[in-house]
């Protein structure tokens, strides 16, 4: 079973980190081409695995340097069916694929876990369909008989939880949800957002997340944001609302372009590493149960670097503040 399968250490008030946008950065950093976007695929040969290696240990290496918590996400975004079929593997091979991935960040983890940086391994389900185009749309029965093979693989390879990463429609995230609960492994829900703070179906984000905890009776462990720039959603995220404190995760992207102008970019856009890093800050000020912070589309470790160097002040405040309140 896996090591905090059974208690998150995430839903702590420590702050965890996430790595950045590994696909960004393995094509346009590291030069490797990555067919539709399927880091996955690197795995199949020695110099792929090792590049994956090389990218997780930047991560545990800063999280160990800063003395925070870190969740290792596998490269499996793009490792289901449909993807997988289109790239030439079948079952048994996608499903290898998965144990292998899970496997590199065992190997991650023992090697520089310490009681001060804890790290979580997460199994990464990916949409169906495109991440910013909800296409196809399953039912909620559908959606979770497609993707419980996948969640099956990550539990029996000793995952601590599933994340589904860049859920663009409500369907997919309860049946996502529903197959994690039906095989007993927790699950967290990401969204993406628009421009103008909704998902691409145009609900709002505040009716997505409370429709799936209807659906579910609660059952995400929390929910998380990613694949879109603060200045499209942090206006949304007050204090007052019941159904902000269920978010506790923020992976932006560096660029403030929308879905469709990424999508026709040749360039990588990375933003200011720094002025996200203040973003950030504003709205762990503003929000202190968010305590999961790291990167989408153009980050990499400079940004995680200054998210950790201008949010640790601000989370310590709150812990200490928890702390005099406790013992007063």
């Amino acid at each position: 079973m896996g090591q905090y399968r059974n208690h998150l250490p995430q839903l702590s008030s420590g702050l965890f980190i996430s790595d950045g946008g590994i696909e960004t950065t393995l094509i346009f950093h590291e030069g490797w081409d990555l067919p539709d976007f399927a880091a996955f695929d690197l795995l199949k040969h020695k110099a792929g695995y090792q590049a994956l290696q090389k990218y997780f240990r930047t991560y545990a290496s800063i999280a160990r340097e800063y003395q925070v918590g870190l969740i290792l996400e596998s490269a499996t975004w793009r490792a289901n069916p449909d993807w997988g079929t289109k790239l030439g593997y079948n079952q048994a091979a996608l499903a290898q694929m998965n144990r292998k991935a899970i496997a590199l960040l065992h190997e991650i983890r023992q090697e520089y876990a310490t009681e001060t940086s804890r790290m979580v391994i997460s199994g990464c389900i990916g949409p169906r369909g495109d991440g910013y185009v909800p296409s196809a749309i399953m039912t909620i029965s559908e959606a979770e008989a497609y993707h419980r093979p996948q969640i099956e693989t990550f539990r029996d390879a000793d995952a601590d939880l599933v994340t589904a990463i860049t859920m663009n429609y409500v369907e997919e995230a309860i049946g996502i949800t529903c197959a994690a609960q039906s095989v007993g492994m927790p699950v967290v829900i990401s969204f993406t957002v628009e421009n103008d703070g909704k998902l691409p179906t145009g609900q709002t984000l505040q009716d997505a997340i409370q429709q799936v905890d209807a659906a579910t009776d609660n059952a995400p462990a929390y929910y998380m944001i990613n694949c879109a720039h603060p200045t499209h959603f942090a206006d949304l995220l007050t204090e007052s609302k019941a159904w902000v404190s269920r978010i506790r995760g923020i992976r932006a992207n560096a660029s403030t372009r929308s879905h469709a102008e990424l999508n026709e970019a040749v360039d990588l856009d990375e933003g200011n590493p720094l002025e996200l890093a203040n973003q950030y800050r504003e709205m762990i000020n503003k929000l202190p149960h968010l305590n999961i912070l790291g990167g989408c589309c153009g980050t990499d470790d400079r940004h995680i670097t200054a998210i950790c160097e201008a949010c640790l002040p601000v989370l310590w405040n709150h812990i200490s503040n928890k702390r005099l309140l406790r013992n007063t």
